[in-house]
């Protein structure tokens, strides 16, 4: 019962859609209809407005924070179930016909939740390909690369299947930017 109640939990407040949200508040547009038409962060952005943008980052990392941490101390054998749902939450949200995010903010909370060490790993990473390249899609893909990697050479403490196949649902979400990227369209990020 615990493990049910758990992936419904998380799944549900991963599903909470930040961007959607303050978008429609704050500037009275369908976040759907900006740029990529993406829920996230980064398309939040796009809107021009920052505060919306970093909010939405900021929420987006929360959200996974809270059940991530609660789960850790409380029922710590459900800890990759209750991140993987989170996740999942954000990236098929019930409330938005299942169109969500594609999961980078809501993977850092889920990384910082899990070891402080992976999300600065993560955060380090993305910000060294992010000032040399602009693309956030990029940064995201290589970031999430770098923890099994990280894992595989400096710390045997980590599931290293759970972060490979975390690695494989972000590509799967990145995959128009990764076309995009191959074919020298994709848009370069304004974070400043």
């Amino acid at each position: 019962m615990d493990y049910i109640l758990v992936i419904v939990v998380a799944y549900f407040l991963g599903s909470i859609p930040f961007g959607f949200v303050l978008t429609k508040i704050f500037l009275k547009k369908d976040i759907r209809d900006v740029g990529s038409g993406n829920i996230g962060a980064t398309n939040a952005l796009r809107t021009g407005n920052k505060a919306v943008g970093f909010s939405t980052l900021i929420l987006d990392v929360i959200k996974a924070v809270i059940p991530i941490i609660f789960i850790k101390y409380n029922f710590p054998e459900y800890i990759y179930i209750a991140a993987l749902s989170v996740f999942l939450g954000h990236v098929f949200p019930i409330w938005l016909k299942f169109k969500g995010g594609k999961g980078v903010a809501t993977y850092l909370g889920i990384l910082f939740s899990m070891n402080i060490f992976f999300g600065i790993v993560f955060i380090t990473s993305w910000l060294i390909v992010f000032f040399i390249s602009k693309f956030s899609s990029l940064s995201s893909l290589i970031a999430t690369l770098s923890i099994p990697i990280f894992i595989f050479f400096f710390n045997n403490q980590g599931n290293i299947i759970f972060f490979l196949i975390m690695f494989v649902l972000i590509f799967y979400t990145h995959r128009e930017n990764i076309k995009r990227l191959k074919n020298k369209e994709e848009t370069k990020t304004k974070i400043y």
